[in-house]
């Protein structure tokens, strides 16, 4: 019987942690119940609306279900596979009019994209190697390899304009060219490298399609290394990312059993073949030089360049390295075109961009955008605008090297250069959101912090300059800066950007610069009047509890780590409440009588760990300025 119906399951990361494979099992178990042998229950990987999932897709209806417990399956079957009625209630519903949508294909999330690489994300089974052959899987391959000279797909690539989407932008095409023209001191050992150690915070671009379509990977990986004359090639993943290992491994062993890997590929005079290495999850192995060295076994740290790896690679050999998304996208040039690839996108910025939108925001995930695309299209249209009601105060772009870039900046457009010239980097596709409630000296504060303790520490611009820039953000947070901190960090902040060896040290103070330029009165206000305007820095806050609104629950006091609450009797609630409580019940309401007791906090023993805000379940406990007492004023006090 021809299959009428296919259950799309996501079985990424982010699902498969909130029980997606018991889902699965639920489906398959319902189906042979209910004898429905047209209907086909199938593993997709990711299709980017992470904060729904788990999610399914019911196929060809367009039908997405969200948010699914295992106990949801049964009403889906009988309601709707079985009775044809959509279940309304697990839809998605809009977050502002609160309506659901039945149909993908009607929420902005989706519908404002425009996808090139993660179109097959979510709708073709990672795991079976015959599905990406029917979408036209190998084809550019076989293409490349059959009908096309090494130096004809370079000039595709480079009519194409591709740049590398692992963050620095360089041109792919060109990049190529250096390797396959480098004569390796004579030798023709050459090796190309997939760059998959996506360590930015908040960011799983990469994990996403390494998990959802890795094929695409491995045909991108073919192409480049007979359009170099690479015979081996590594793709480079952290160790971090279980399920995409394990997809990689058997998307590998397939291509091998179809002869898309090893000798003689499409019975041809090329072989080249692919293996994994694993890394440890030091952030700084993401540069492509200290990359190299782990892959050969040594202590993953950068070197100076010249010589680039196009000439002088592993082991000596001249080495091309691209990221994930770029050899995603090589296949499709292949087979499409540069110019239909050329098409998209600005002058200097084609195609597409993929980015992980997260943070203060109502829609977060994957999506995949045309270059040129306003960041409040991003923010507003696809992401559903700020929870809540919030203020949007910034977003920072390109990971812990990326900067925050403020309001006046929604209206830009969203392309290599208008990054650079804000102080920002496109880098691998990290955008975070930020809202009215972060403070902006923190958020420098924590991006450094990350950038110091995964520097190498082999120069010194790096090592000590990452280290003096957090402990000035440090003395500001804490109520001690003082107005020459605020060019002491710009000047550090260059100096750090001007002398690293590597990218890591080279762009790791953007998230200082951008803050210290477009949020110095933020700045100000923690130097000058010793308060932290969105009442995160501890050393300048203090959390008090409002007497109307506490109801003496006690979750504050039970949960408080230093026993700074206690409970204190409040009589005139108590007589209030007496009082309503009689006239209540006369009027035949009962009596309705709250705890008389209520909590405080002593501020003095107090660590403003945050735990009794966010146990509150009445909103009683509130933030405030905390006075400020310096240590001048101290001895006056002690003299």
């Amino acid at each position: 019987m021809t299959t009428q119906r296919t259950i799309l399951i996501c079985q990424g990361t982010g699902c498969v942690s909130s029980k997606s494979t018991q889902i699965q099992r639920e489906f398959e178990r319902e189906m042979i119940e209910h004898q429905l042998t047209d209907v086909e229950v199938k593993l997709t990987g990711c299709h980017g609306f992470c904060q729904i999932g788990p999610t399914v897709i019911v196929e060809p209806d367009d039908i997405l279900y969200c948010l699914l417990k295992p106990a949801d399956v049964k009403k889906i079957v009988e309601s709707h596979l079985i009775n044809g009625v959509p279940v309304s209630k697990l839809h998605y519903h809009d977050p502002t009019t609160g309506k659901p949508i039945p149909k993908w294909t009607d929420i902005a999330f989706y519908n404002r994209q425009q996808k090139i690489i993660t179109t097959h994300c979510g709708y073709i089974n990672p795991e079976e190697i015959g599905e990406y052959l029917a979408i036209g899987g190998y084809r550019a391959a076989r293409q490349a390899i059959l009908a096309m000279t090494p130096e004809e797909i370079i000039e595709e690539v480079k009519s194409s304009q591709l740049r590398g989407r692992g963050g620095a932008g360089f041109l792919t095409g060109v990049k190529w060219d250096f390797a396959r023209c480098s004569n390796g001191g004579g030798t023709s050992q050459k090796y190309i490298i997939c760059n998959a150690d996506e360590g930015d915070p908040g960011a799983f671009m990469d994990r996403i399609i390494l998990e959802s379509t890795p094929h695409s990977i491995i045909e991108g990986m073919v192409i480049a290394a007979f359009a170099i004359g690479a015979s081996k090639g590594f793709i480079y993943v952290r160790a971090e990312y279980p399920l995409a290992i394990h997809r990689l491994e058997v998307a590998i062993t397939q291509a091998r059993e179809k002869g898309f890997l090893g000798s003689n590929i499409f019975n041809s005079n090329f072989n080249f073949d692919l293996q994994i290495n694993q890394g440890a999850g030091a952030f700084v192995c993401g540069e492509e030089t200290a990359l190299m060295a782990s892959i050969m076994g040594k202590r993953g740290t950068p070197r100076p360049r010249p010589p680039y790896p196009a000439s002088e690679g592993l082991w000596g050999y001249p080495t091309n390295i691209n990221n994930v998304k770029t050899y995603s996208y090589i296949p499709l040039i292949i087979k499409n075109g540069a110019k239909w690839f050329a098409d998209v996108g600005l002058e200097k910025s084609r195609g597409t961009a993929v980015f992980c939108l997260t943070g203060k925001i109502n829609n977060s995930g994957l999506i995949e955008v045309p270059m040129g695309i306003k960041l409040l299209e991003i923010i507003y249209d696809i992401g559903g605008g700020i929870p809540n009601g919030k203020k949007f105060k910034a977003v920072q772009t390109g990971g812990p090297s990326g900067g925050c870039l403020p309001e006046s900046y929604l209206d830009g457009e969203v392309t290599y250069e208008s990054f650079q010239a804000a102080g920002s980097i496109m880098g691998s596709g990290g955008m975070i959101v930020l809202d009215e409630d972060v403070c902006m000296v923190d958020i420098a504060k924590y991006f450094i912090s990350f950038t110091q303790e995964e520097s190498c520490g082999k120069c010194s611009p790096c090592r000590i300059g990452t280290e003096k820039l957090l402990n000035i953000l440090e003395k500001i947070a804490n109520g001690q800066g003082e107005e020459e901190d605020l060019g002491l960090l710009e000047e550090l902040g260059e100096l750090v950007k001007n002398g690293s060896l590597c990218g890591l040290g080279q762009t790791a103070p953007n998230p200082v610069l951008t803050t210290t330029r477009y949020f110095r009165d933020e700045y100000m206000a923690h130097i000058v009047e010793k308060r932290c305007p969105a009442k995160v820095c501890k050393a300048l806050i203090e959390y008090y509890i409002h007497e109307d609104t506490c109801t003496g629950c006690l979750l504050c006091l039970r949960s408080c780590p230093t026993n700074a609450i206690t409970e204190h009797k409040r009589e005139s609630v108590k007589e209030r409440e007496v009082k309503q409580s009689e006239e209540a019940a006369s009027k035949g309401k009962g009596k309705k009588k709250k705890a008389d007791t209520i909590c405080v906090i002593n501020a003095d023993t107090c660590v403003r760990c945050g735990i009794c805000f966010a146990n509150c379940s009445t909103g009683a406990i509130l933030k405030r300025d905390r006075p400020f007492v310096s240590e001048e004023m101290l001895s006056v006090s002690a003299t």
